[in-house]
């Protein structure tokens, strides 16, 4: 129990070129000499090396940069590489609304399977932490619309713009490396990982996995049979026969995204409502298109008083104690940051 799988021993066994590519498998556990550090019977998963991985984390040697490596299987490898790399080329790359995962590196694999290597910065989930404020979450949304308003700007449809591939920079907020597979303790193992809030250092939001995107001629109309991505709840999907409009696809995706991970788990998102309830409308035809929720909230936004965007976001299943005790802590912030003039809308 706990040892290397199957996956990691492919890492294992391609360690020394990838540290001829400039990448250092750096984590103990994937050292030659590696032996587990806990004893039989324990519970490996609360040891530094017990914890697996899929996706290889590594170091890059030229300036010890964390970063995330994805194998690419040569079944799907053309059509995402080909993706990702429109995403980081002009005109697409320098447009401000961008919000595509830096690309560092296209490794090929050098034993003729045709597999390759995409090398991005170690990133952590959108939502972890959590956010505190309204005003954080708008400048969430505000740079996922945008993202993949820009996308359909030229023609390509991300399908699987789902919670699991929207990404944040910890850069800023992280002054300490957290661990790649336990992300709320250091990277050391040390104890709980220290972060600054959004309001404190603004992050900015990366879209990843471009597996199942894809880019359209001019001429033609973005409909393809239903492809399924992280979110299973598509209505067009239940017809897998029947052409659908990718780019109301993507809309959907987004618009389930807000209602599930803001609307329906914090008090106080009734300004979204409207906008929400079409983007998620049984009906395709009714959602609106990328550019017009863009203009919708934009307005909302606009809306929005200060005092609103400085208040706390408070879960719908918080116990009254403990809304009480972050209340506290919220406040103490709160006057500091309109002190010191920080942004109501943390945009990075």
């Amino acid at each position: 129990p706990g040892g290397l799988n199957f996956i990691e021993k492919w890492w294992i066994k391609h360690r020394e070129w990838l540290q001829e590519c400039g990448y250092i498998l750096s984590r103990p556990r994937y050292q030659p000499d590696w032996t587990p550090s806990w004893k039989p019977g324990q519970y490996y998963p609360s040891f530094e090396d017990g914890r697996a991985t899929r996706i290889m984390d590594a170091t890059r040697s030229s300036d010890g940069l964390h970063v995330t490596i994805k194998r690419i299987h040569v079944n799907a490898a053309s059509e995402e590489v080909d993706v990702y790399q429109r995403m980081v080329s002009e005109p697409i790359s320098s447009d401000p609304r961008n919000r595509t995962a830096p690309l560092l590196d296209v490794l090929q694999v050098p034993d003729g399977s045709g597999e390759r290597l995409l090398v991005m910065p170690l990133l952590r989930p959108f939502a972890n932490p959590e956010f505190e404020t309204f005003g954080e979450a708008i400048a969430f949304f505000t740079q996922i619309f945008e993202a993949i308003q820009l996308m359909h700007d030229h023609r390509i449809a991300h399908r699987d713009c789902t919670f699991n591939n929207i990404m944040l920079d910890p850069s800023g907020m992280y002054p300490v490396p957290f661990h790649p597979r336990e992300i709320d303790r250091r990277r050391d193992w040390k104890g709980k990982v220290p972060h600054h809030t959004r309001t404190q250092c603004p992050p900015r939001y990366f879209l990843i996995d471009f597996g199942l995107s894809r880019v359209y001629p001019p001429a033609e109309v973005p409909y393809d049979l239903p492809i399924r991505g992280g979110d299973k709840t598509v209505p067009e999907h239940d017809n897998e026969t029947e052409l659908c409009d990718q780019y109301a696809v993507d809309v959907y995706y987004l618009g389930n995204l807000v209602r599930e991970r803001f609307i329906w788990k914090y008090h106080g998102f009734e300004f979204m409502h409207s906008l929400v309830g079409d983007m998620v409308a049984v009906n395709p035809s009714r959602r609106p298109t990328m550019d017009g929720v863009v203009t919708r909230f934009k307005e909302i936004r606009g809306s929005l008083s200060s005092w609103k965007l400085r208040s706390r976001l408070v879960r719908r299943k918080d116990w009254a104690i403990v809304g009480l005790y972050k209340s506290i802590g919220h406040w103490h912030r709160r006057l500091a940051y309109i002190a010191t003039r920080k942004p109501a809308i943390p945009d990075a």
